[in-house]
């Protein structure tokens, strides 16, 4: 069974937010590229993913005059590997990944990226639904504290400080739950690295 290892939203707009300090894992790309240069060897796909939210202004909009949406410094695609840019939470719905997917004979995702808890977990979702076998690799994605739902448009340094903000541990040990058994395997670098 071929595998493809998904590598989602590790853009340089992140680390234009002021969320970036409070980051689970500001060394994801050191993270990433064993696992990226893994697959090349195997021969898998490596899909490459960035977000855009267009006409929005913000470090996600690619016509906004900056040069946020693009990978992160220390990753950079090898001729042939596709690039896709979505607009939704999912790495499926607005772009062409299943049937790049289904072309290229794939029915295993490792799944990485940015955020743990929204893009990674939910493309991890749909593609549970779509019936492919996924493995979730928590310590190659990040994720950045979350606002109760009442202090959301405070400042950022009185949401870090509100015993009401979810933690990044917290994120991370609730997706791992929901998705280990249900959508996933939940397994580290180094497991996936000796398979």
């Amino acid at each position: 069974m071929r595998s493809a290892l998904l590598v989602i939203d590790i853009q340089e707009s992140f680390r234009q937010r002021p969320s970036w300090a409070a980051c689970s894992n500001p060394g994801i790309v050191d993270a990433v590229n064993p696992l990226i240069d893994d697959a090349r060897r195997r021969g898998d796909l490596v899909v490459w993913v960035l977000h855009h939210e267009p006409g929005t202004g913000n470090v996600f909009d690619p016509d906004a005059g900056h040069d946020h949406v693009r990978l992160m410094d220390g990753l950079s695609p090898l001729a042939g590997e596709p690039v896709l840019t979505k607009t939704s939470a999912n790495a499926f719905t607005t772009t062409g990944l299943a049937q790049l997917l289904t072309t290229e004979g794939v029915r295993h995702l490792i799944v990485t990226g940015i955020q743990t808890e929204l893009c990674c977990e939910t493309t991890t979702r749909v593609a549970g639904d779509l019936g492919y076998e996924v493995t979730y690799v928590t310590e190659a994605t990040a994720t950045f504290p979350i606002a109760h739902r009442d202090d959301r448009g405070r400042p950022y340094d009185e949401i870090l400080a509100s015993p009401r903000t979810l933690s990044t541990a917290d994120i991370i040990a609730r997706t791992e739950y929901a998705l280990d058994g249900r959508f996933a395997t939940v397994a580290t670098v180094k497991e996936v690295l000796s398979r």
